[in-house]
């Protein structure tokens, strides 16, 4: 017993000493392997060390831990439930009566529509009492007819012109002219509607408004005051002619007007100054009401050191209108035109007759041209001759001063009569082939001082000069415009007295029918 004790203490010793051996062996094992993944960190910021190992370590965690949770996700059904059940008619009011939906369907439904045994359905749609709709004025259009498309009859319609023209010609009222209406009630559906107003601007100066009265259109005239002073804007040229008087308020049409008429006197680039004032004067005119509309330019001026450079006005002599300078010299104008657009088939000089046979003075130069093609003045002038000539056939001469003249010979047909004055470029007569001739062909001469000098040496210019009481006129009606002030046309205008029976505006004979349930 004692041996088995010995030996049982003995194997317990040696377990006791085997374990105390192997304990820090296995002990020192699982610290190691802790302490290594102890540096290892599994959720590093992502945001810093982008691009090392650790930041790709983080990288491929998250990434493994995102598929991981997809995988595993639980996938998703809609819930069955039962469908709502379907409501009659009845129901589908009732419910749209507690709802705001009908303000939506224009107030077509609602606990209103719960009918008694007394309600009748309608028989048809009841109408409007009245219609109120404007419409305008086209370009070429009848006055009649823009209210026949409004929807008034053709008689009313007419009668209305008629009694409209009685007040303003109907030609003069402008394209784009506003016409508002009231159309009433009508008798019947397959009737048009009459009309119970009318309202509009006949001219910038004249209202016209008509009311049914008692059965009839009566007809008022409201005259609007409207003052034509002329519009006078004058300012320093500066930096820029056209950026200063545009801050001065003229419109861009007219400084463009303007620029064109100074640039045929003087270079705009170069003769005009910074210290220079433009002087411009525009047709104007200005309604009570506050409209007011700005027309053609009237005077183009330039002022250096206090004193008229330029002044310029549009002037009218013997029909042609042309700018004038203050000492009463018009526009320069070019040389002289060719008389056709034929080319030349002979020159100035000695040749042999084509009929005759014999050599002579060729007083001219001829124009080749298709039978009845158009010859033009050169220039302006007076006719002096216009009919049948000698050897010329049909031939008109032109006289246009400064001891200058041109003939033209052979033409199938004369367009002026003598004592006529011609413009430039006008249309005389056609070519042909009367009197000496071997075929359609324009002769043309030009004479100095009655003597037939080579067309084709001949250049000037023409400038019209005004005179004797012509030019008083002219320079009256510069005093006239340049005695107009800055600002003069900005006074306010005083309103006239109206015509006729006093009738409400528009809005009031609408208001008024629908007050008494027309």
């Amino acid at each position: 017993m004692s041996g088995n004790a010995a030996t049982l203490s003995m194997s317990q010793a040696i377990s006791l000493r085997r374990a105390a051996d192997e304990s820090p062996r296995a002990l020192s094992w699982i610290d190691a392997l802790r302490d290594r993944f102890a540096h290892i960190d599994l959720v590093p910021d992502l945001g810093d060390n982008i691009g090392s190992a650790e930041w790709w370590r983080g990288l491929a965690t998250l990434t493994l831990l995102c598929g991981t949770a997809i995988s595993t996700f639980p996938g998703l059904k809609p819930l069955e439930i039962g469908g709502a059940p379907a409501l009659d008619a009845s129901d589908f009011n009732e419910a749209r009566a507690q709802m705001i939906v009908p303000i939506a369907y224009g107030g077509d439904t609602g606990r209103h529509m719960a009918a008694t045994d007394a309600v009748r359905p309608l028989a048809q749609t009841p109408e409007r009492p009245q219609i109120e709709l404007t419409a305008t004025l086209g370009q070429g259009d009848s006055f009649a007819r823009v209210l026949e498309r409004s929807g008034v009859g053709s008689p009313d319609a007419q009668a209305i012109a008629s009694q409209v023209a009685g007040a303003v010609p109907l030609s003069d009222i402008a394209a784009g002219t506003r016409i508002d209406l009231i159309l009433g009630r009508r008798a019947a559906r397959t009737m048009p509607r009459p009309v119970d107003a009318l309202a509009m601007r006949a001219r910038f100066g004249l209202r016209i408004e008509m009311e049914r009265i008692d059965g009839r259109l009566v007809m008022r005239r409201i005259p609007i005051a409207v003052d034509n002073t002329p519009l006078r804007i004058r300012g320093r040229v500066g930096d820029s002619l056209y950026r200063s008087a545009r801050a001065a308020g003229a419109p861009p049409e007219a400084i463009q007007s303007y620029l064109r008429v100074i640039s045929r006197q003087i270079s705009v680039g170069s003769d005009i100054r910074a210290s220079d004032e433009f002087d411009i004067i525009l047709d104007h005119r200005r309604a009570e009401t506050g409209e007011s509309e700005t027309g053609k330019l009237l005077y183009a001026g330039l002022v250096r050191g206090g004193k008229p450079k330029l002044s310029m006005i549009e002037w009218t002599v013997d029909g042609r209108t042309q700018w004038y300078e203050a000492s009463g010299i018009g526009q320069q104008r070019g040389g002289m035109i060719r008389p056709t657009n034929g080319r030349i088939t002979s020159t100035f000089g000695m040749r042999r007759h084509p009929i005759l046979g014999y050599t002579r003075m060729h007083s001219g130069v001829d124009f080749g041209g298709g039978y009845g093609a158009p010859i033009y003045a050169v220039s302006d002038g007076v006719v002096t001759i216009a009919g049948r000539t000698g050897g010329f056939g049909n031939y008109v001469k032109l006289n246009h001063g400064a001891g200058l003249g041109t003939g033209y010979g052979h033409m199938s047909r004369i367009a002026v009569r003598p004592g006529q004055h011609v413009n430039r470029g006008q249309v005389i007569g056609y070519i042909g082939s009367s009197g000496l001739s071997t075929g359609p062909h324009l002769h043309y001469e030009v004479y100095r001082n009655g003597v037939a000098v080579n067309p084709l040496s001949v250049s000037f210019v023409t400038r019209a000069q005004l005179e004797g009481k012509a030019l008083a006129d002219f320079r009256a009606r510069i005093r006239q415009l340049t005695s107009v002030s800055v600002g003069a046309a900005l006074t306010p205008v005083a309103a006239r007295p109206a015509e006729g029976p006093k009738l409400g505006s528009l809005a009031d004979t609408a208001s008024k029918r629908a007050g008494e349930g027309i």
